[in-house]
């Protein structure tokens, strides 16, 4: 059965983000990647559905979702995101994030210790350096994307992904779609995706997963201990021949590892 958004009232509706919820059990948040989430309720997130209750908004600015022009920085996208588990009531909640939504998770964490269980952090972005620089998104040509984000172009999950547009509207649609969602993803990271995230990990009190596919091509597995040495609590998992995708190009194996770490 698919899973229909509903909308989500944030601060008299400044904010309205549409919003997957679906399983039952400790309420997990989880915060999508630059794609956004225009293929629905996608297979990842029914994994983890059948062990929490998955809670996917979607961010203000992605996929035609109105409300970036009140979100100057990373700030502001924290403050949000207190008012959007405020307006569900959430008080206490585990916290999961991939590439652009791992570095909102773990800004959220640093901030608001006091409301996440568990982190997981999948390939997050937020973090640099100079001698493995992470790949600048907005110089690549479509056709060069998936050998980026993904670590292995036989992966059946790919065109499934990148089908080839039934008519011209549809094409326009498309492109419209993804340079909308790559502006929102550009207001984060550009020039690079260092906004001072490395001087807040700290902050982070709850046990941590960082998931890492290692043949990642984007954000370069470099970043995996990086990252596991700036939170107190956290533990690095890297599954081979994965790469930026991972939740998608092997949803067992990432599953799995988040199952196993929040119980």
């Amino acid at each position: 059965m698919s899973v229909e958004p509903k909308t989500v009232s944030v601060r008299s509706g400044m904010f309205q983000p549409p919003t997957y919820r679906k399983g039952a059990g400790v309420p997990l948040l989880y915060l999508h990647a630059a794609g956004g989430l225009r293929n629905g309720f996608t297979p990842e997130l029914e994994a983890l559905a059948q062990h929490y209750d998955v809670i996917a908004p979607t961010h203000p600015g992605w996929d035609d979702t109105p409300g970036l022009e009140n979100i100057d920085d990373i700030h502001d996208m924290v403050s949000y995101y207190q008012d959007f588990v405020d307006e569900l009531g959430l008080t206490s909640f585990h916290l999961a994030g991939h590439s652009i939504g791992g570095m909102f998770a773990a800004e959220l964490a640093a901030a608001r210790p006091d409301l996440v269980k568990k982190l997981v952090l999948t390939c997050p972005v937020g973090l640099w350096m100079d001698e493995t620089p992470v790949t600048d998104l907005f110089t690549l040509m479509p056709n060069e994307l998936p050998g980026v984000i993904f670590g292995d172009l036989s992966n059946p999950v790919i065109p499934t992904l990148f089908k080839a547009p039934a008519n011209e509207e549809e094409m326009a649609e498309n492109y419209y779609f993804q340079l909308a969602n790559f502006s929102a993803t550009g207001k984060f990271i550009w020039p690079i995706p260092d906004k001072g995230l490395k001087k807040r990990l700290h902050r982070i009190k709850a046990q941590t997963l960082v998931l890492w596919g290692d043949q990642d091509k984007l954000t370069p597995p470099a970043y995996g201990p990086l990252f596991a040495s700036k939170i107190a609590k956290a533990q690095l998992a890297t599954v081979p021949g994965a790469g930026h995708m991972l939740p998608l190009e092997n949803t067992p194996a990432w599953s799995r590892e988040i199952v196993d770490f929040l119980g």
